[in-house]
């Protein structure tokens, strides 16, 4: 083991190991990031400050911590994000500006991904319909609600870990993630349980 800047150890296989830790959570990290948003450039801004943070501050600590400290940095970044966003707006509101944020979106880069399983044209038809109905569904969430939402369903986390990652109690992630679900439940009736 040898000791690189700042004092920390690095070896090759923590250095692996973090690598491999960011390829797994980068596109779900991206899509997290794109649904609080609306904009695929600011979102992978924040997937990428996230990820430098990480490496700068926490890689010397244990794998398991990992995760946790990650998607903490991640909605952490998603709320400077809606509060800077919220002060440009009203600015513009302020000054009277007629211009709205634009929100024009590229492709998507995990709708160009090619479908291995190959369905029915009609199941994935319903499928693309409820995938957009619960993506749009996503994006009216109240920002607290969606984040309980996708770290508990999305990441797996436990109540603990989402509460760390949201800065709130167990309590409140719990209402939050409630919430959530009954309120994407009634948008995605239509498709059946």
């Amino acid at each position: 083991m040898t000791i690189g800047c700042c004092g920390r150890p690095t070896t090759l296989e923590a250095t692996q190991a973090l690598d491999h830790f960011l390829a797994g959570v980068e596109r779900r990290a991206f899509r997290m990031a794109h649904l609080a948003t609306g904009d695929q450039d600011e979102a992978l801004d924040i997937v990428q400050d996230s990820m430098v943070k990480l490496v700068q501050k926490y890689a010397d600590r244990q794998e398991s911590e990992w995760g946790p400290l990650f998607h903490t940095i991640v909605q952490s970044r998603i709320k400077d994000w809606h509060r800077r966003n919220w002060v440009r707006t009203r600015w513009r509101v302020w000054f009277a500006s007629s211009t709205q944020t634009d929100e024009s979106e590229g492709e998507d880069p995990i709708q160009q991904l090619p479908d291995t399983l190959a369905a029915d044209p009609s199941v994935q038809t319903e499928r693309t319909q409820a995938m957009a109905v619960l993506e749009q569904s996503l994006r009216t969430l109240p920002l607290r609600q969606q984040q309980a939402f996708l770290l508990r369903a999305w990441e797996g986390f436990d109540v603990a870990e989402t509460a760390q990652a949201m800065g709130c109690s167990e309590g409140s992630v719990k209402t939050h993630y409630s919430r959530a679900v009954h309120s994407l439940r009634k948008h995605l009736e239509e498709f059946g349980p």
